[in-house]
């Protein structure tokens, strides 16, 4: 539609230039006494030649330097195509390369030299018109170029608004990227910390036909437990999908802090781990803390999914300026129990677990890795911790060595947890 309008105006255009070039001719005719004094047959010529001048006009935007040049040639035999030249000329400037402009512009103005040197033996009104028709020639030519030059600008303008356009959708689609992202490191780190807790005590509910009433409390309880959170974290997940609050702004977020909480539901599921965090009471930045929180619950749920009743050492350290070491080895060697809740029990993993904790370390500054040893696996990350953030932080009544030194700290069902 565009397209069409804009072909439109064009047209009108060219017609409207036409007419005003053949009134430009009509007004010569009636004031240029030169015409008078030839005859009649070449006062038809001038006539003719007028008329296809004017009529030439409309193909100005198809073979605009051609057509100058022609109209140039033929107004120094006939005064009735000074209109259509200033028109012409115009054109070209409005159009062509400014190169092919000054070209164009220097035949128009070829013949100013000779009557600037025979300015003193013209008539006066010879002299005004030949002044008139210059003037008008280069009027022509400073609005074509003003023309041109504003057209490139609001080219130049539209480009830039489009391209700013299409980079404010990328970005658009790029933080929506982001967020996805996000949502689904949550789900995973989340959900599959939860489901993975459900799946070892029902597992173990399933494979251990002779636990005792309270065993079995004890499974049940936290299978209602992590059910109920598992529940709350999906929902605020899809709320976010939904366009609601923000992942932040739901239940808090966990920190650094809750390491031992997070460590006594392993055990309670019947897991070996031992925690060694010795901070001396400096409390690292928010996002900080919750990646290595993160990081340490992803590796012990690819523990309990890839080596149940192995023995796992988690190991935190660092300082202000110095950043902040967690280090998550699994023994495999090590006996297994096989009367633990869920012992035996083989989960599903989805493979994508380690290449999130590299992504989450990576956008708060830090790097992490891991790999298999030889007597089991490791995940190690260090993660950024200025000076300035914490250093006089202090942990909220909170002891930040659950478990320091070689110990054995008593598990739910009774049975020692080997520590470090």
């Amino acid at each position: 539609m565009r397209a069409v309008q804009a072909a439109r105006r064009a047209r009108a255009a060219d017609v409207a230039l036409m007419l005003c070039a053949a009134g430009f001719a009509v007004f010569v005719a009636d004031s240029v006494p030169v015409l008078e004094e030839r005859g009649s047959l070449w006062r038809a010529v001038d006539a003719v030649a007028a008329v296809v001048g004017c009529v030439a006009l409309l193909g100005r935007r198809r073979w605009p330097v051609p057509l100058a040049v022609v109209l140039l040639v033929a107004d120094t035999q006939t005064p009735l195509l000074a209109g259509p030249v200033v028109v012409a000329v115009f054109t070209v400037a409005a159009r062509c390369p400014r190169r092919v402009t000054a070209w164009v512009a220097a035949l128009a103005f070829a013949p100013l030299p000779l009557f600037l040197w025979r300015v003193d033996s013209l008539e006066e009104d010879r002299v005004g018109r030949a002044l008139t028709y210059f003037t008008l020639v280069a009027g022509a030519v400073g609005w074509g170029l003003f023309r041109q030059s504003r057209g490139q600008l609001i080219a130049s303008l539209r480009e830039r608004a489009e391209l700013a356009e299409a980079d404010a959708a990328l970005r658009g689609d790029q933080a929506r990227a982001q967020v996805r992202e996000e949502i689904a490191r949550e789900m995973h780190d989340v959900l599959g910390h939860r489901l993975s807790l459900l799946a070892v005590h029902a597992g173990a509910l399933e494979f251990n036909t002779g636990a005792s009433r309270e065993q079995v409390v004890v499974a049940a309880g936290v299978i209602r437990e992590n059910a109920h959170l598992a529940l709350r974290d999906l929902r605020e997940v899809i709320g976010v999908l939904r366009g609601g609050e923000s992942l932040a702004s739901g239940a808090p977020q966990p920190e650094l802090a809750d390491l031992g909480r997070l460590v006594a539901e392993a055990r309670v599921a019947g897991g070996r781990v031992g925690l060694r965090m010795p901070l001396a009471g400096a409390v690292p930045p928010a996002t900080v803390g919750r990646a290595a929180f993160r990081i340490v619950q992803e590796a012990l749920t690819n523990a309990r999914l890839h080596a149940a009743g192995a023995a796992v050492d988690v190991r935190v350290a660092g300082a202000p300026g110095q950043g902040l070491t967690v280090i998550v080895t699994t023994t495999t060697t090590a006996p297994a129990v096989v009367s633990r809740p869920g012992a035996g029990v083989v989960l599903p993993g989805g493979g994508r677990g380690l290449a999130g904790l590299a992504e989450r370390a990576r956008l708060v500054g830090g790097v992490c890795e891991a790999g298999p040893t030889g007597t089991g696996f490791v995940v190690r990350a260090w993660l950024p911790w200025p000076a300035e953030d914490g250093a006089d932080g202090a942990a909220d009544g909170a002891d930040d060595t659950v478990c320091a030194g070689p110990e054995t700290v008593p598990g739910r069902d009774g049975m020692g947890v080997a520590g470090d």
